[in-house]
């Protein structure tokens, strides 16, 4: 196969999207490698669920909703998001990609094939992941147990008002954490705002924090 056929293919309009999103990844784990610093990209998540989320890992409560079960079934209460994320989408763009080079599909099918691509490439990554899971449990626990959260300050990464759930980023060192936290007072507290946190759950699974004013 030669460069241009695997242009080609890579970049035919079933695989572009694929192609771009894989492209995308390379690009975050270099430059997560060569800089040690995690892209923010600002997407304000409007969440209002139990779980938490420190070091990249989603935290099931112990009375979660269907979709929470879910994760936890692909282990993403224990595999960070990143790693599962771009594992998932790599076998997905391989799969696509050596189908498309070796069957001729219209492109509604191909796309349409895209689906249980997808789903199988979610089941194989939790599959391939699964002898990892000590690993990045022992690593998750520890982070957990080793840091008071308490009068810490940091970023809101979705808004929150009354009882509604929502991200905050804070850093400890150099490494930046994400919690679920409520507004202490139900005030509401936008997309950016800086906050402290100020109080928790006796279980810690959730923090409640008050907006920082500037002077």
């Amino acid at each position: 196969m030669t460069f241009q056929e695997f242009l080609n293919v890579a970049f035919s309009p079933v695989n572009t999207v694929l192609s771009v999103l894989l492209a995308l990844a390379v690009v975050y784990w270099l430059f997560t490698i060569l800089t040690g610093l995690d892209i923010d990209v600002g997407v304000d998540m409007d969440l209002d669920t139990d779980m938490e989320t420190p070091d990249g890992h989603v935290h099931i409560s112990d009375d979660p909703s269907m979709w929470l079960q879910f994760l936890k079934f692909l282990n993403l209460d224990i595999i960070p998001m990143a790693y599962f994320l771009t594992l998932a989408l790599l076998i997905s763009w391989l799969a696509s990609f050596y189908l498309n080079l070796y069957i001729s599909l219209p492109v509604w099918l191909g796309i349409l094939v895209l689906i249980p691509i997808g789903i199988v490439s979610i089941l194989l990554t939790k599959i391939i992941l699964k002898p990892l899971n000590p690993f990045f449990k022992e690593i998750n626990h520890k982070g957990e147990k080793s840091y008071d959260f308490l009068g810490r300050e940091g970023r809101l990464k979705s808004a929150i008002q009354g009882d509604k759930i929502g991200i905050m980023e804070v850093f400890i060192g150099s490494d930046p954490m994400t919690l679920m936290v409520k507004s202490k007072d139900g005030v509401m507290l936008e997309h950016g705002a800086q906050v402290m946190i100020v109080d928790e759950e006796p279980q810690k699974k959730v923090y409640y924090v008050k907006q920082i004013v500037q002077l």
